[in-house]
């Protein structure tokens, strides 16, 4: 393997209310709480370190694609549409923002949720081939 970077360590997210947020992202999400000061709190989700950072109100990790529409920048995976449903049902079971599963034209299904401060994330249902080796080693 000739890459030099091996994996993404620590995603950082902008967030208003930083203990409402970690609260929020431990109940809707079944993320763990490393750690946890007056500007940030360290939490562990889907094998990756996410760093909540106490921010101003008009942060957002969302951009504007050119057309202007606001995009996620952050595509989580699950293992199989029926795994894609059931989080998507659970997500909408606890009163987070969820949209309608789609097709894209591309291999499976997507839907994006956003979190308290409207930061947006795309869920797929494919798990990429590297990680499905990974999980049988």
């Amino acid at each position: 393997m000739n890459e030099k970077l091996i994996r993404v360590g620590t995603i950082y997210l902008p967030v208003r209310h930083l203990e409402e947020a970690a609260l929020w992202y431990v109940a809707k999400l079944g993320a763990k709480i490393n750690y946890q000061d007056k500007e940030k709190a360290i939490l562990e989700l889907a094998d990756q370190s996410f760093f909540l950072i106490k921010a101003k109100e008009e942060a957002s990790a969302n951009f504007y694609a050119a057309n202007g529409t606001e995009c996620f920048s952050l595509t989580f995976e699950v293992d199989g549409l029926e795994e894609l449903k059931t989080l998507h049902k659970d997500l909408k079971q606890k009163a987070v923002q969820v949209g309608d599963i789609e097709d894209r034209g591309h291999t499976g299904r997507n839907f994006v949720f956003a979190d308290l401060d409207g930061n947006k994330f795309d869920v797929w249902s494919e798990l990429s081939p590297t990680f499905k080796q990974r999980m049988k080693e």
